[in-house]
């Protein structure tokens, strides 16, 4: 069982959601992004994504796309994230998965990538604009040839034979999109998130994590009673940008990220009286 999959067997039996926050590496710069990877652990996260900033971030919303911005101008690079990632890798045992665009990874070559990722501690890779046909011919097997779990991406528009695709291609989990569009906070969640989440687990044999959209403890709550796993980004990279240079940075990203984890938890059955 990869580490991964050990983490939503854990917090089944724990009778929870795993809580899954994303940053993107190298915001405001790659020292800041790994204080704020172990303030995530202090935090309560159970897997981490670790966005890697790309020019032309197509599925992410102007929160993630200045912080791409951000993390190019200071410096921030493939090889960078990867170091960065085996630094915490020594420290804390929480699975990171790599949040990419295919582009960065197709200029350093699909088997090379997975070596050095593997080497890093990288624990699972989903790329945004890679489909899992596609992903199939050389990208897949690399990575499991170097025991890193592959996800990828499902939505409100996934046909049954997407979603059969995707069943067959994902180890690690699957990544629900919870509304159509690109990321970025949302006041309340898609009106029918509990049907199609519904709808998409009963065929999958993964576990299922849901983001987009989801920022507040109330909202994590709820996804948390429908899904295996939340995902929470944009209210946290939004932190970063607000904060960015303040000495409080961390701390109040930890802050933030400890209420979310808060909120997993999914209430217990009373006992019966008597019983």
């Amino acid at each position: 069982m990869s580490g991964i999959r050990a983490v939503f067997a854990r917090c089944k039996e724990e009778n929870r959601a795993a809580f899954i926050p994303y940053l993107t590496g190298g915001d405001p710069d790659l020292e800041t992004s790994a204080n704020l990877l172990a303030a995530l652990v202090d935090a309560g996260a159970d897997i981490i994504e670790v966005g890697v900033p790309f020019s032309d971030p197509i599925a992410d919303g102007p929160v993630i796309q200045r912080a791409a911005t951000r993390a190019l101008e200071s410096g921030t690079t493939l090889s960078g994230i990867l170091d960065m990632v085996a630094r915490h890798r020594r420290s804390s045992d929480v699975p990171v998965v790599l949040f990419s665009y295919f582009n960065p990874i197709f200029v350093r070559g699909a088997d090379e990538f997975a070596v050095q990722a593997a080497d890093s501690g990288v624990d699972g890779v989903l790329c945004v604009d890679l489909p899992p046909n596609e992903a199939s011919k050389e990208f897949t097997p690399a990575l499991r040839k170097s025991g890193i779990d592959s996800i990828f991406l499902l939505s409100p528009t996934s046909s049954r034979d997407r979603i059969k695709q995707v069943a067959a291609a994902s180890t690690g989990f699957v990544y629900y999109v919870s509304r159509t569009g690109v990321t970025g906070v949302q006041s309340q969640l898609a009106a029918d998130l509990r049907r199609d989440v519904k709808r998409v687990r009963r065929r999958l044999e993964q576990p299922l994590a849901v983001g987009f959209g989801i920022s507040t403890p109330a909202q994590v709550a709820a996804v948390a009673k429908m899904a295996d796993g939340v995902v929470v980004g944009s209210a946290l990279v939004r932190i970063v940008e607000e904060k960015h240079g303040d000495p409080d940075l961390v701390s109040t990203v930890q802050t933030a990220a400890a209420s979310l984890a808060a909120a997993v938890y999914r209430r217990r059955p009373r006992r019966a009286v008597g019983g």
